[in-house]
């Protein structure tokens, strides 16, 4: 028997790195012996093959599933057999960032195409060994790709293609996406991905600015020079007024935003003027002598002395004789209410809400404008406190006061006057909701004191839409109770006189014959009683000549009417017309005691005469439906005034 050593040296290796594992690495056989049974089991990770290696002698072994079995008969003569077992790699993973986000500060100066993040820092793992990873830089913030790219699509270090701008873009997100396939249709293919944000971070990169200054891009201003003006022979106490405003600089990289110190660099070898070295105020340290004109250049530095720019500054010496305060207006106008007493200050009339303020200007000095002082010379109720307008004395009437205002420049002796327009009025409204209280007596032994409303006092905007409102609501409730009413009352008038046609109304009787004007005079059927209402002929449209609402209450009576004691079967025309001389009449007549059941005859005239029928025929159907219009039937009880059709 001879001991063969079966050496697996690339199985081990293989199987350390993609974690399989066989249960033994040496085995013996005797020699002379087919065996039918394996030799060893391979334990191999779900997705992967096992295959013999170059190295191994293929004839003597073999393997099935992950088994491993001999093929030939072992003879100890024969030389030592060796096998090699290789796993063949699957792509069965997903490649993996070592992180889901990072954060990278970017300076804003950084150079273009320097490498911002390095390929070590970026790049994602692949347990399959032989994948290759290709990388995708997708941006998030509009327009961040403009700025950064990758070195390659199997490089992923990120790099500056454009100078950045903090003013601009302070953050840029980007999505990294890794796939382990080039195309993304195959299969298998895997992916991840994970969030790169850069912080852009401010530099150092502007100098100071001037204010007011314009602006030609992001880095450069062009900023502005100063002017002024001081009289000679005269020290200004505060600091100068300048044109078009004080000197002021700020750092050009407001995100770090520098303290500025403010120095002389040129033109202040004599010492007249001084500027504060942190505000940048220009003041005089003497006055003067003659007319002159000073360049002086201005430094404003970053405290920490990386940048500064320089300005100038004009100012000029001008003789303040002459020179006079202007008032902007020549008419002010003021308020106050009648019995102010001493001391009370004159409203402006535009803002009631605020005093009255009259102010002059040195147009050739603004710096003098605060030694001008103002009094009023005509008018001994007023007087002047600064630019305030005050009460002098107790007014006691309405009225308007007319005073003049007199502006004297205390440097350049220069005046000025203007016109002040004072409206002296009745007592000021109290404010809304408040109550005047005054005190008055009450019989002979004692006083009381009585809460009552000024005489003067007026409501607010607020209370008179809430009065409106109700008043409004009282007079729509008004307007509907009205219009009920006459619906009641008059209803069956206002329907008669829109145009359309009544509607029938219950009655006993109906004269079928008595149509309309348009109709022929037919002779009518002998009329017998009915037990029941008759068919209602169809409306007729009333036609222009329509009775009067006077005319629907009363008719007139026929010249053979019955009086009182006479035989109660005589008759009684309720409607006659004369038709024409040579013609005849029509009249509708029935019995004086005629009852709810009686009948109506209706005496026609020839059917000879229809023709004339539409010129009387219209008067005399008004007469005749006067008493059958609406509001009548057969409910109401007969009686000696009431006629029923």
């Amino acid at each position: 028997m001879r001991t063969w050593a079966l050496l697996l040296p690339l199985l081990m290796a293989t199987a350390q790195a993609q974690v399989c594992s066989v249960d033994k690495t040496v085995f013996e056989v005797k020699e002379n012996t087919n065996s039918s049974e394996p030799l060893l089991d391979i334990y191999v990770p779900e997705g992967q093959q096992v295959t013999l290696g170059p190295s191994s002698t293929r004839f003597a072994f073999r393997i099935q599933g992950t088994q491993l079995f001999l093929n030939v008969t072992p003879d100890y003569e024969v030389t030592q057999l060796r096998v090699f077992v290789s796993v063949l790699d699957v792509n069965d993973n997903a490649p993996q960032f070592p992180y889901v986000a990072r954060v990278w500060k970017v300076p804003e100066d950084t150079k273009v195409n320097t490498t911002i993040i390095p390929e070590t820092e970026l790049e994602a793992q692949d347990l399959d060994k032989d994948d290759i990873l290709f990388y995708t830089l997708q941006e998030v913030t509009l327009g961040a790709s403009d700025f950064f790219s990758l070195m390659g699509t199997n490089r992923p270090a990120l790099r500056l293609d454009q100078p950045l701008d903090f003013e601009k873009c302070r953050n840029m997100t980007f999505q990294l996406l890794v796939r382990d396939t080039q195309e993304e249709n195959v299969e298998p293919s895997h992916t991840a991905t994970a969030t790169l944000v850069l912080e852009v971070q401010p530099a150092d990169l502007r100098p100071p600015w001037f204010l007011p200054c314009t602006y030609s891009d992001a880095y450069v201003c062009i900023q502005a020079q100063y002017q002024g003006t001081v009289p000679t022979g005269h020290k200004l106490p505060g600091a100068l007024v300048l044109q078009p405003g004080p000197i002021y600089a700020v750092d050009g990289d407001w995100a770090i935003s520098q303290p500025i110190v403010y120095s002389f660099m040129k033109g202040h070898e004599d010492g007249t003027f001084s500027i504060d070295a942190s505000t940048g105020n220009l003041t005089m340290s003497k006055s003067v002598p003659s007319p002159k004109t000073f360049l002086l250049v201005v430094k404003g530095e970053q405290a920490d002395h990386g940048r500064y720019s320089v300005t100038q500054v004009t100012v000029e010496a001008r003789d303040a004789n002459g020179s006079l305060p202007r008032f902007p207006e020549s008419l002010y106008r003021g308020t106050v209410a009648r019995g102010s007493g001493v001391g009370v200050a004159v409203k402006d009339a535009a803002a009631p809400s605020q005093p009255l303020r009259i102010r002059a200007q040195d147009p050739e000095f603004p710096d003098l404008n605060s030694a001008i002082t103002y009094q009023i010379t005509n008018n001994s109720n007023f007087r002047m406190d600064g630019e305030a307008v005050l009460t002098n004395a107790l007014l006691v009437h309405t009225g308007v006061f007319y005073a003049e205002v007199e502006a004297k420049n205390t440097v350049t002796s220069g005046t000025a006057t203007t016109v002040v327009e004072i409206q002296v009025s009745e007592q000021e409204p109290a404010p809304t909701g408040a109550v005047v209280v005054s005190a008055g007596t009450s019989g002979a032994g004692g006083g009381s004191t009585t809460n009552k409303p000024s005489g003067d006092q007026r409501f607010s905007a607020v209370e008179m839409a809430a009065l409106g409102g109700v008043l409004g609501a009282l007079l729509l409730l008004a307007l509907i109770a009205l219009m009920v009413l006459v619906h009641k009352l008059y209803g069956h008038r206002l329907k008669c006189c829109s145009g359309k046609a009544l509607e029938p109304q219950p009655q006993g009787f109906d004269n079928q014959a008595f149509v309309s004007e348009e109709a022929n005079w037919a002779p009518a059927p002998s009329p017998s009683p009915r037990p029941g209402r008759p068919p209602t002929p169809e409306p007729v449209t009333p036609g222009p000549t329509s009775p009067s609402p006077a005319t629907l209450h009363h008719v007139p009576e026929s010249p053979a009417v019955a009086r009182d004691g006479e035989d109660p079967a005589a008759v009684r025309s309720i409607l006659t017309k004369e038709r024409r001389p040579e013609g005849g009449y029509k009249a509708v007549w029935f019995g004086e005691d005629i009852g709810a059941e009686a009948d109506v005859v209706v005496l026609n005239e020839p059917a000879s005469e229809a023709d004339g029928a539409g010129d009387s025929g219209s008067e005399g159907s008004g007469d005749a439906g006067s008493d059958a219009g609406p509001g009548r039937g057969t409910e109401d009880p007969p009686g000696a005034d009431s006629i029923y059709f």
